[in-house]
């Protein structure tokens, strides 16, 4: 796992869709293509680059080369080299010099043509990617697990939208297996994820190959009907919860408090298994069990019917954002990762996030 590099500056966006899917990138992704696939076939088949397209069409429309030096800043021997240059890699003559005056021959009014659709292709993609850059434009694709989206990443939505309003991110549920596997097909460019002590951020998968951000540490209490025995205490020892019945969450949820009974000694009897935390708080507050609520939960949802204990054994949850070293470079990805960590602080407010 590589730890989290200062940015280096901005790298190519991430691969739109495929054409022929509702994305709006789509058939600009069509498009891009086709014309660097038709211009990497004439440079590397003809040799002919952009810089001596540009020649040539100054040419055709200023008639001479000292005009067309004049218009693209160049000196007119450096025209007249670049003309020279075209001419060896073609092997056919491209101007015609006719005393002072110069007129192109039918193979440079080709190469004239030719250069208006790529010279105009050319201006709007680096118009595209200074927006990009600038992020007056760009798309985030962001994946996270259910419970972050009640406060964590709202808040920081909403703080890029307010910062950079033409950056669009587009956001899915999913916990962090499904989403760490995403973020290695391409699916995704941030993936929000959990941990649990002894239980790593990937579960299994290598992560050599992404960088992955600390977000904050939230402690995991225990939620108890307002009806239970130790409804009144200020802290409840884990072993004095032996013989409850309990509400399970997600696996990795479920695998945590196997462990946090083992160390006080009993096995829990898991009665019902829910992924809604909404839910759980329900099941508790009709009096069917007790469940460990974590903090991002205990701050946005409220049951008047269910009290939130801290545990004798503390025990806590480590967020995490995880992307990779390219995409973090890319501007608004970049802008919604720091979005992400400035929001942090609010989503758990007795945490502090790590910088």
């Amino acid at each position: 796992m590589r730890q989290p590099s200062a940015a280096a500056g901005p790298s190519p966006r991430p691969r739109p869709s495929e054409p022929g899917s509702s994305d709006p990138y789509a058939e600009r992704y069509k498009l891009a293509t086709s014309i660097t696939c038709a211009y990497v076939s004439l440079y590397t088949g003809l040799m002919i680059d952009a810089a001596g397209l540009r020649v040539i069409r100054a040419i055709d429309e200023h008639g001479s080369f000292t005009a067309a030096a004049l218009h693209l800043g160049y000196s007119q021997p450096a025209v007249s080299q670049m003309v020279k240059r075209l001419e060896q890699r073609l092997g056919t003559v491209l101007v015609e010099r006719v005393g002072r005056n110069v007129r192109l021959t039918e193979a440079g009014e080709v190469l004239s043509r030719a250069a208006v659709p790529v010279m105009s292709a050319l201006a709007t993609a680096e118009e595209e990617i200074a927006s990009i850059t600038g992020l007056r434009s760009g798309r985030v694709r962001l994946m996270a697990f259910p419970s972050s989206s009640v406060t964590l990443v709202p808040r920081a939505l909403a703080h890029v939208r307010s910062q950079h309003p033409g950056v669009q991110v587009t956001f899915t549920e999913a916990e962090p297996p499904e989403s760490i596997a995403a973020l290695r097909a391409g699916e995704c460019d941030l993936a929000v994820a959990f941990s649990y002590p002894g239980s790593p951020v990937g579960r299994g998968e290598d992560l050599e190959d992404f960088v992955v951000h600390h977000l904050l540490t939230e402690e995991v209490r225990v939620a108890l009907p307002t009806t239970h025995r130790l409804a009144g205490d200020e802290v409840v020892d884990m072993a004095d919860l032996a013989d409850e019945d309990w509400i399970a969450g997600c696996p990795r949820c479920r695998g945590h408090l196997l462990q946090v009974a083992a160390d006080a000694g009993f096995q829990p009897k898991l009665s019902f298994e829910t992924e809604d935390y909404v839910a759980v708080q329900g099941f508790v507050a009709a009096g069917l069990g007790v469940a460990m609520i974590p903090d991002l939960i205990r701050h946005s949802t409220h049951n008047d019917d269910v009290v939130v204990k801290r545990l004798a054994q503390r025990t806590v949850r480590e967020i995490h954002v995880v992307t990779t070293e390219d995409l973090e470079r890319v501007p608004a990805v970049a802008a919604t990762l720091e979005a992400l960590r400035t929001n942090a602080c609010k989503a758990v407010p007795d945490d502090q996030p790590v910088g």
